[in-house]
């Protein structure tokens, strides 16, 4: 039972991790109707950002006090995601309002390529690390429960509590302020919420800067785990399945979507890979994700298209 419980909890932390990177691409979808191909290279950008600039500001000041470096590091990664989607809001969507949802596709795939690039170009494209003062030694809870105890990394537990902060506070955006109303009303028919006065190109600034936060803390927290480098961008995109399987258009969806997922991917690794050789973990989630296109393409909370002819 302990083991078990020791699977679990790792899965349910990897899930909240996941399910971060995937309120990138839902929130861009509820607002513009555009799957961000570009939110994994945005991730690779945030993080790429905040590790350069940690190692620049102590040279640059003199700085040896690593939280406040840190600190500086991360308001100026946000400064630079932010004019990173106010430039793409401004120099692609904005000319590409009411086109083809294949016409919107290719350009983040566009965007994809070139912030691939333009980071590697501005910050370098070796291994970097980004320290955040997350403890890596693992810690055994619950001995007088179970025998031996629950082994629980702390850097994963730092990471999930990091991630669920996140969530909830976005949550609590979109349900509590006036924008987060403006951006629900903007997700549910933009021609209604501009016949009322609410800004598009406006709200999808606000949307793609939100994004841009989210990226970055996928970054920093990937980036603290597994070093900031181009794999990144693929450990981002391995969130398309928990959208598929919440639902493109819920935010509800991609936290409990990444939840399963995380869960998932530990559990049948564990006690069904030694069946197959190994290696469940790697393809668990687009299997699962390719069952919910075929039986429930709209996803766990996602909204049911019906076609009046």
């Amino acid at each position: 039972m302990g083991f078990f419980l020791e699977t679990l909890l790792g899965g349910l932390m990897a899930g909240m991790l996941y399910s971060l990177v995937a309120l990138g691409f839902v929130l861009i979808f509820k607002a513009s109707g555009v799957f961000n191909f570009a939110q994994g290279a945005m991730v690779l950008f945030a993080a790429l950002a905040m590790a350069r600039f940690a190692e620049w500001i102590p040279q640059l000041t003199g700085l040896d006090n690593k939280f406040i470096a840190n600190f500086l590091a991360f308001i100026g990664a946000g400064i630079v995601m932010f004019v990173v989607a106010w430039t793409i809001e401004r120099l692609v969507l904005r000319h590409l309002v009411n086109q083809e949802g294949t016409t919107l596709l290719m350009a983040t795939l566009g965007i994809s390529y070139f912030m691939d690039g333009l980071g590697q170009s501005i910050f370098g494209s070796s291994i970097y690390k980004i320290d955040i003062g997350m403890p890596k030694d693992p810690i055994m809870a619950f001995e007088s429960a179970f025998e031996g105890g629950i082994l629980i990394n702390k850097e994963d537990l730092y990471a999930a509590l990091i991630a669920a902060v996140l969530v909830a506070a976005l949550s609590l955006f979109f349900q509590k302020t006036a924008t987060g109303r403006a951006l629900r009303a903007v997700a549910d028919d933009h021609q209604a919420a501009q016949s009322i006065g609410i800004p598009l190109n406006r709200i999808w600034v606000i949307v793609w800067c939100v994004a841009g936060v989210v990226a970055l803390v996928a970054g920093m927290i990937w980036g603290s785990k597994l070093g900031v480098q181009f794999s990144l961008t693929t450990v981002a995109m391995r969130a398309l399945p928990v959208v598929i399987l919440g639902g493109l258009t819920s935010v509800p969806g991609a936290i409990v979507g990444g939840l399963i997922i995380g869960v998932g991917e530990k559990l049948s690794e564990v006690y069904l890979g030694h069946y197959v050789g190994g290696g469940i973990e790697i393809w668990f989630a687009y299997v699962l994700a390719l069952g919910f296109l075929l039986f429930r393409p709209q996803g766990l909370f996602g909204e049911k298209i019906i076609d009046r002819v």
